[in-house]
């Protein structure tokens, strides 16, 4: 494939994604968020099956090398799933994708601690900056005369989200140099519905057929979504196509003025783009390493 098709496949997905939030937003009043992570997971399950069929690929696509690492990252998925899924049901769209931004620089700041990469001068810089822009989001939800518990409850959700999406992410970079991605998207799916059944005491509902079609669209969706976001990483490097998940605060404040009437405050704007500024700066540094290691002679260390 060529870079464009990649870039087109990437956005495709981030507008899958926006559209999946949507629809789980649409039915959070009336849907418990277990059930809700339930039919996300399910119903995704058939599609990458599908998928893993037409490309000939169902027998060695989910080998796995370490069952345990698949089952670990479905605990914290899990955990991050159902925490953006309450945030959606607190919060308006657009400040729940731009919250969910911090994930990029827990990211940095996981990967210092837990993998001991470096994380030089220029680096803390952007995730300060983007943490700052994090704040700036916040400002408006928290300086009105009288913050509801929901608020308060939903800004929660979506920070703890965003600290175990960073986790997942350091999780990954390990998976990855054992395990295929299609059997790390399947057994996540697997692990996510497995793990939202525990939810069934706590209030499950009957849901009318148009919230039922809704339910099983999300895992629809989410399951082509997640094929295109992979199908979009072999046609495309990391480092061109990363940027590109800022287009998702795009499509947030478009379905969330037009379907749920959410108008984003000025605040929440600049700190977005505080945020996606400290973001691409990380992604364009990182290439730039990266591109030096790559023409450095063996035992030479760039600096930067």
């Amino acid at each position: 494939m060529s870079p464009l098709r990649g870039i087109a496949l990437k956005l495709t997905a981030v507008v899958l994604f926006v559209i999946m939030s949507a629809i789980v937003k649409s039915t959070s009043d009336e849907v418990p968020t277990g059930e809700a992570v339930f039919f996300r997971s399910i119903f995704a399950m058939p599609v990458i099956v599908g998928w893993l069929l037409w490309r000939g690929d169902l027998r060695t696509g989910l080998r796995v090398a370490s069952p345990l690492a698949h089952v670990l990252r479905g605990i914290v998925g899990v955990g991050a799933m159902g925490c953006s899924f309450a945030a959606l049901g607190l919060l308006p769209l657009p400040e729940v994708t731009a919250l969910d931004y911090a994930a990029p620089p827990l990211t940095v700041i996981f990967a210092a601690l837990l993998l001991g990469e470096k994380v030089r001068l220029f680096r803390i810089s952007a995730v300060g900056i983007g943490l700052l822009g994090v704040l700036v989001i916040m400002l408006p939800l928290l300086t009105v005369s009288e913050v509801s518990p929901a608020v308060l409850w939903g800004i929660g959700f979506v920070l703890t989200s965003a600290v175990l999406r960073a986790l997942v992410q350091i999780h990954i970079r390990r998976m990855v140099q054992t395990e295929q991605t299609s059997a790390i998207v399947f057994y996540f799916s697997l692990t996510a519905t497995a793990l939202s059944l525990l939810t069934l005491p706590f209030g499950w509902v009957v849901p009318d057929p148009m919230t039922l079609l809704l339910l099983i669209s999300t895992g629809l969706v989410g399951g082509v979504a997640q094929i295109c976001l992979t199908s979009a990483y072999k046609g495309a490097e990391a480092a061109l196509l990363a940027p590109f998940d800022y287009a998702s605060i795009l499509f947030a404040i478009i379905i969330g003025y037009v379907v749920f009437a959410e108008v984003p405050t000025p605040l929440m704007l600049v700190g977005s783009a505080i945020v996606i500024s400290s973001g691409i700066a990380i992604i364009l540094r990182e290439r730039a390493l990266g591109l030096k290691r790559h023409r450095a002679r063996p035992g030479m260390t760039p600096q930067g």
